[in-house]
């Protein structure tokens, strides 16, 4: 988890908007909106040195530069807003409610990066995309955010610690679905389940901690599994517990972290749906289930290709397989975690061996395919109806041909494990080129 949400209660939507509501509908009772009506996307970057690419704990200072006001938690930007994170070397762009289609957020994200990018040449920093910083020292150059909400932070920090990569660095992109009724609840949350395993493989984007080669291509996504291990149930194994009702997960997953935390948290500040820090996690008070393991990618259009890939493949699940309630059932919890754990060590190069596994995602057949291969497969039934897919396809062929952003990151560094400072340096300034023009990491640019 590299973050706590502020929306404390539901008092203040954030990270994609509340998703029970849609804009223009008439007064009246909340209606949630049901699959496939919304989309509320997140996308967190980091603030650095524009000369020497160190992080920088100025997000206060831009979100109060574009306010007009000291301590600015959460500015409205019209179809997005900007806010803060628990870390203040991070600034989070957002869907500002629900957003009816993805088609268009792209653009509509680059345009504030844009703006973002003029307000902080002012302070002489730059945006800097990726899943973690390759050179962040977390203990000596973390700065917790020191304004609103700041007692929850400090609420984590006492209880997990917060000096350590698992809280300080890590990037992702947020994804929210809406859901209606249990049966919507229970298609979609098993639908992402299945899906979330793979989700390293096509958006892994942090081979670099601490100056050198990390063990995993999706550093970012070790450091989230283990940094709330003091109450192991607050991230579980990452791959969400399969649950048929919404009472069956307040009962089996939120009621339980309430009560192992309750110890080290007496006053109860922790205690609300956002700690549950599993890899996809249930939003009630927004009627969404949000997805949270997807590295930040290079640029805008990559984050949002990606997000269209992940949902898509969930959509084929859920409007088909997963109709069935009793589909996918015989999956046991051990080989959702071995999947994860190959691709995000291996990314799109793991093999996914799992006969049991391979047919609920419809790739039946003697051939054991790489997770990149499955990819492939389920960005074609995934998006292949889809109105607006175009948009996605190139930055999707990138990745799909070159590998995820941490395979090219590699790749152009070259032989590793270790590299001085200066070619860290020329390669992370390419990726914050990237994020500035809205353009694809290409590996043999450089």
């Amino acid at each position: 988890m590299s973050e706590a949400s502020r929306d404390r209660g539901g008092e203040r939507p954030s990270g994609g908007g509340d998703l029970s509501l849609l804009a223009g509908r008439e007064p009246g009772p909340p209606e949630p909106l049901g699959l496939w009506e919304g989309y509320g996307i997140e996308l967190e970057y980091m603030i650095v040195d524009a000369a020497t690419l160190d992080v920088r704990p100025v997000a206060d200072r831009l979100l109060a530069s574009v306010a007009g006001e000291e301590g600015a938690s959460d500015v409205d930007r019209g179809p997005l807003s900007w806010s803060n994170e628990l870390a203040l070397h991070v600034i989070e762009f957002k869907t500002n409610g629900p957003a009816e289609s993805l088609v268009g957020l792209a653009e509509r994200f680059q345009k504030d990066v844009h703006e973002a990018t003029e307000h902080l040449a002012r302070l002489g920093a730059v945006l800097l995309p990726g899943g973690m910083h390759p050179w962040m020292d977390p203990a000596s150059e973390l700065r917790l955010w020191p304004h609103e909400y700041n007692d929850v932070y400090r609420a984590f920090d006492r209880i997990f610690g917060c000096r350590g990569h698992g809280w300080a660095n890590l990037q992702s992109t947020h994804v929210n679905l809406p859901f209606r009724g249990e049966d919507e609840f229970f298609r979609l949350h098993e639908a992402i389940r299945l899906v979330l395993p793979l989700i390293p493989a096509l958006a892994a984007s942090s081979p670099i901690l601490d100056g050198r080669r990390g063990p995993a291509l999706d550093n970012r996504l070790l450091a989230y599994r283990d940094n709330a291990r003091r109450v192991a149930s607050v991230t579980g194994r990452v791959v969400p517990e399969r649950v048929h009702t919404p009472t069956e997960y307040r009962h089996e997953v939120l009621e339980r972290i309430y009560r192992d935390l309750a110890p080290l948290d007496p006053e109860g500040i922790l205690h609300d749906e956002w700690v549950n820090a599993r890899g996809a996690i249930a939003r009630f008070h927004r009627g969404s289930i949000e997805i949270r393991v997807i590295d930040s990618q290079e640029c805008p259009a990559a984050d949002v290709a990606v997000a269209a890939a992940v949902v898509g493949a969930v959509r084929y699940l859920a409007d088909g397989p997963l109709r069935d309630p009793e589909h996918g059932s015989a999956l046991g919890m051990e080989i959702m975690v071995d999947v994860l754990e190959r691709t995000i060590h291996q990314g799109e190069a793991a093999s996914i061996d799992a006969l049991e596994y391979r047919a609920v995602l419809g790739m039946e057949g003697a051939h054991a395919p790489t997770a990149g291969e499955v990819w492939r497969h389920l960005v074609e039934v995934g998006l292949a109806t889809w109105p607006g897919a175009d948009e996605w396809s190139g930055a999707l062929e990138v990745i799909l041909e070159e590998g995820c952003l941490s395979r090219r990151i590699v790749t152009a560094l070259g032989e590793g494990p270790t590299w001085p400072r200066e070619r860290l340096e020329a390669v992370y300034r390419r990726l914050a080129a990237c994020l500035a023009a809205g353009e694809m990491f290409d590996a043999g640019a450089g």
